[in-house]
């Protein structure tokens, strides 16, 4: 089964990204970005001749709220099931409040404006991912599947192409600062972590299982010899 990429910039630069995933059976959109900027996706799917009614899945990999936060307003434009893992559940319903480890001056300056905690539009989930369970996507015309992947948070997901193309949204990010400003191909530690090793062990796998081309939440594509780079860097710290 053939698909196309195409990245949804919430914010220039890199700074935030989704993406959906076109199939002949529509399309899977990975990442809902902010509060508000449904404007955004619904460009995007324009771009591929498509509508809010040719959106299938929602796959939502974690509960913060540049990734989550506009879960809610897509699901009721489109009528897609949303889909996290059980140990996102409770952030995602606002039903407790995530933890915030910075890794570096960004992080720190988020913290101290608030902007990670603040609340959205809270929601359940309709598909729930089970411990180490994996999500097919082929129901949904794309040959891969949604993986467990923590360390970023408890509950974090991945999309695992068959072709080696992986989605690991705050796995891992690149460029400068928030974005994915020169050198592109330069892994980093996104704003905030919880579990470093754990993060380690996550590409490690996700390298295993042929993933070559790994796409982030903020900044731009990584090499698999980045994600090695990153990943010795992550068990030296």
């Amino acid at each position: 089964m053939s698909y196309k990429i195409q990245r949804v910039p919430i914010l220039p630069l890199g700074m935030i990204n989704a993406f959906l995933l076109q199939t002949a059976k529509g399309a899977v959109l990975v990442d809902t970005g902010l509060m508000g900027t449904e404007d955004n996706v619904a460009a995007q799917l324009k771009k591929l001749g498509l509508g809010w009614h040719d959106l299938k899945l929602i796959i939502v990999t974690h509960g913060h709220v540049d990734h989550a936060g506009n879960a809610a307003k897509l699901r009721a434009l489109s009528g897609a099931p949303v889909v996290i893992h059980q140990a996102e559940a409770k952030y995602c319903a606002g039903e407790a409040e995530m933890k915030l480890c910075p890794t570096g001056w960004v992080g720190r300056l988020l913290y101290r404006r608030g902007i990670p905690l603040r609340p959205y539009d809270y929601f359940s989930p309709d598909i729930v991912m089970h411990d180490h369970d994996e999500l097919d996507l082929r129901p949904y015309g794309l040959e891969g599947r949604v993986v467990f992947t923590p360390g970023h948070t408890p509950g974090s997901i991945s999309v695992l192409m068959d072709d080696g193309h992986a989605f690991v949204s705050d796995l891992i990010a690149s460029g400068f600062a928030l974005g994915g400003l020169l050198p592109v191909d330069r892994p980093r530690r996104p704003p905030f972590e919880e579990e470093p090793l754990e993060v380690a062990l996550a590409l490690e796998q996700l390298l295993a299982k042929g993933s070559t081309d790994f796409h982030l939440g903020h900044g731009f594509r990584l090499s698999t010899k980045a994600v090695e780079r990153h990943i010795h860097a992550l068990r030296n710290l």
